[in-house]
C-alpha cells in the first residue's frame, strides 16, 4: 500500500512550483473562456430572440394582406433577400449549438427557398424599374413609389448588396448608384454591418469604370484616409493619378477638381444595350410620348360578332384603342368568377415564361421576358372552353388551330421587352412544328388591375394600353395578304407596383381562309 501510494504521490507532484503556478493561471484562463462561452451563448440567444421578434412583427404585417404586401417591389426583393441570405445566417447561428427541431424544420423548407440566382434576379428587377420609371436610388430606399400601401425601406446593407450584385455582373452604372446611396445613408448615421471602407472600395472602382477619373481619385483618397493599409487602395490611387495625368497632357488640359454634387440618377449615362427603341419604349411605359389617336368612327359601340347567336342578346362592349393598326378593347370579357377559376387552374402550373426560338422553333427562356406562365386546355375546365368559344365569337376567327390559352403572371419588375408575336421571313421555322401557319392575331385578356406600371405599349406608333381587369384587347399581327404588320411590335412594361395577371390566345392562319379572306395587295 505504501509503495503504491508513493508512486501516486510522485506522479502527482511531478510539476515544480512554477509550473503549478502556470496551471493556476491556465485554470483562470479556462474560467474566463467559460464565461466568454456563456456570454456568447447568451448573446446568441438574445440575437435569436431579436430575430424572432423582428420576424414576428414583419410576418404579422405581411400575412395580413400577402398580395398587397408583395405588390411593393422592395418588399418582394427583401423577402427574396431574407430567405436566401438572412435566414441562412440565422441557421448558421443556431447550428453553433445544434437544435434538432430547428434544423429539421429548415431542411424541410429549404427546398422551397429562393437561391442566389433568385435574389440576384430580384435585385435586377429593382434596377430595371429604376431605369424604366426614372426613379433614383433614394426613392427606392425610402419606399417612395406611387400607389404604395406599405412603408418598405432599404438599409445601408441592403443598398450595399444591391450595388454588389450590379458590380459582380459588370454593371458599374447601377453599382455606382447603389453604393452611393449606401454611403449616403451611412454618412447620415444609419447603423450598418458593412464598413465605410468596403463601400468606398466598390464605389471608387465603379466610378473609374464609368470614366470619371477625378471623382474616382477623390473617393480613393477618402478610402486611404480611413484605412491606410488597404490592400488595393494605394495601388489604385497611384494608377488613377498616373492615368489622369497622362490624359490631361494628351488633351493639353489642366486639372479640374471633381464636382461636389453627389452622384445621382443622371450623373452618368446608362450604357446602351441590345434594344434599339429602349428610350421610346421606356418613355411610353412612363406615359410619356403618347400619340393622340385620330378616330373617324365611333369611339365605343356594341359588338355582336356579325349577329352571332351567342352575342345577340348580350353583345360585347367595344372600344377603339387605335385606328391603324386597328386595336380594339372589349369590356366585361371575363367575369370575376372566371378570372378566379383561371388563376386557380394556372397557379400550380406556373413556370418561367418561354419564348419560341426563331431558328429551332423550340420554347426557351429569355432575359427579355420575365414572368411566370402556364398553358390551359379546354379539358382542364368548362371555363376554359367557354372563354375560347367567346374569343371565337368575338373575333369571327376559328380557335381550333390556335395555341392553348396562356396565363401569365408578372410580379416585381416583370416585363416582356419589345417583340413581335408573328414570325418574320428570316425565321420561317418558328411555328413549323405546330403546322398551323403564322400567328394571325393576338387576343389579350387583362385579369387584374395594376397600381403602377404594366402597360402594353407599341413603340412604333406611340400607343400605350393600360390594364383594366376583365377587359381584353385584340389586334391583327398579319395583313390579309399574310405579310407581317411590323407596326405591331409591342411590349409589356415592367410592373412597378402590384401584380399583373393576363391570359392570351394566339390565333393562327390555318382555318381562317374563308373567315378572313386574302387581300388583293400586300398591305390590305
Amino acid at each position: 500500500f505504501t509503495k503504491s501510494f508513493f508512486k501516486f504521490e510522485k506522479r502527482w507532484f511531478s510539476f515544480v512550483p512554477c509550473q503549478m503556478t502556470d496551471l493556476i493561471y491556465t485554470e483562470k484562463e479556462l474560467v474566463q473562456s467559460l464565461r466568454e462561452y456563456i456570454k456568447a451563448e447568451e448573446s446568441k440567444l438574445a440575437a435569436v430572440k431579436s430575430w424572432a421578434n423582428k420576424l414576428d412583427a414583419l410576418t404579422r404585417v405581411s400575412t395580413s394582406d400577402p398580395e398587397g404586401y408583395l405588390a411593393h417591389p422592395v418588399n418582394a426583393y427583401k423577402l427574396m433577400k431574407r430567405l436566401n441570405t438572412e435566414w441562412s445566417e440565422l441557421e448558421s447561428l443556431v447550428l453553433e449549438n445544434p437544435s434538432d427541431g430547428f434544423i429539421s424544420n429548415m431542411s424541410i423548407h429549404r427546398q422551397y427557398f429562393p437561391d442566389e440566382e433568385d435574389e440576384t434576379g430580384a435585385a435586377k428587377a429593382l434596377m430595371r424599374l429604376q431605369d424604366t420609371y426614372q426613379l433614383d436610388s433614394e426613392a427606392f430606399s425610402k419606399g417612395k413609389l406611387p400607389g404604395v400601401q406599405y412603408n418598405a425601406i432599404l438599409t445601408v446593407d441592403d443598398c450595399y448588396d444591391m450595388g454588389k450584385t450590379a458590380y459582380n455582373d459588370g454593371d458599374y452604372y447601377h453599382a455606382v448608384l447603389w453604393m452611393q446611396q449606401s454611403l449616403k445613408q451611412l454618412d447620415a448615421g444609419e447603423d450598418a454591418v458593412v464598413s465605410k471602407a468596403d463601400i468606398l472600395d466598390y464605389l471608387s472602382y465603379s466610378v473609374y469604370q464609368m470614366g470619371d477619373l477625378p471623382r474616382a481619385i477623390e473617393l480613393t483618397r477618402r478610402l486611404v484616409a480611413i484605412e491606410p493599409g488597404h490592400q488595393r487602395a494605394g495601388g489604385n490611387l497611384r494608377y488613377f493619378e498616373r492615368l489622369l495625368s497622362k490624359q490631361l497632357i494628351e488633351m493639353n488640359q489642366s486639372y479640374q477638381p471633381p464636382s461636389e454634387e453627389p452622384i445621382q440618377l443622371g450623373t452618368y449615362s446608362r450604357p446602351q444595350d441590345h434594344l434599339p427603341e429602349r428610350e421610346s419604349y421606356e418613355a411610353l411605359c412612363r406615359g410619356e410620348g403618347l400619340q393622340m389617336v385620330r378616330r373617324s368612327r365611333l369611339f365605343c359601340r356594341y359588338h355582336d360578332g356579325n349577329r352571332n347567336p351567342r352575342l345577340l342578346l348580350k353583345p360585347m362592349k367595344e372600344e377603339d384603342e387605335w385606328d391603324s393598326p386597328y386595336i380594339v378593347r372589349y369590356l366585361d370579357m371575363l367575369s370575376n368568377e372566371e378570372i378566379a377559376k383561371i388563376k386557380e387552374l394556372a397557379k400550380p402550373r406556373l413556370a418561367r415564361a418561354t419564348v419560341r426560338d426563331p431558328k429551332t422553333g423550340v420554347l426557351t427562356t429569355a432575359n427579355y421576358r420575365v414572368s411566370k406562365s402556364a398553358w390551359l386546355e379546354e379539358e382542364d375546365d368548362i371555363v376554359i372552353a367557354r372563354v375560347n368559344q367567346r374569343i371565337e365569337d368575338i373575333t369571327g376567327l376559328t380557335v381550333t388551330t390556335a395555341e392553348l390559352l396562356q396565363v401569365a403572371n408578372y410580379g416585381v419588375g416583370g416585363q416582356y421587352e419589345p417583340h413581335f408575336d408573328f414570325s418574320r421571313k428570316d425565321e420561317p421555322d418558328a411555328f413549323k412544328r405546330l403546322g398551323t401557319g403564322n400567328r394571325v392575331a393576338t387576343f389579350l385578356n387583362y385579369m387584374s388591375d395594376v397600381e403602377a406600371g404594366g402597360a402594353t405599349v407599341f413603340p412604333d406608333f406611340g400607343a400605350a394600353i393600360w390594364p383594366r381587369k376583365g377587359t381584353a384587347v385584340f389586334w391583327y399581327n398579319l395583313f390579309k395578304s399574310g405579310e407581317g404588320d411590323y407596326r405591331t411590335r409591342h411590349a409589356a412594361c415592367p410592373v412597378l407596383v402590384g401584380s399583373k395577371w393576363v391570359s392570351n390566345k394566339w390565333i393562327h392562319e390555318r382555318g381562317q381562309e374563308f373567315r378572313r379572306p386574302c387581300g388583293l395587295t400586300e398591305v390590305d
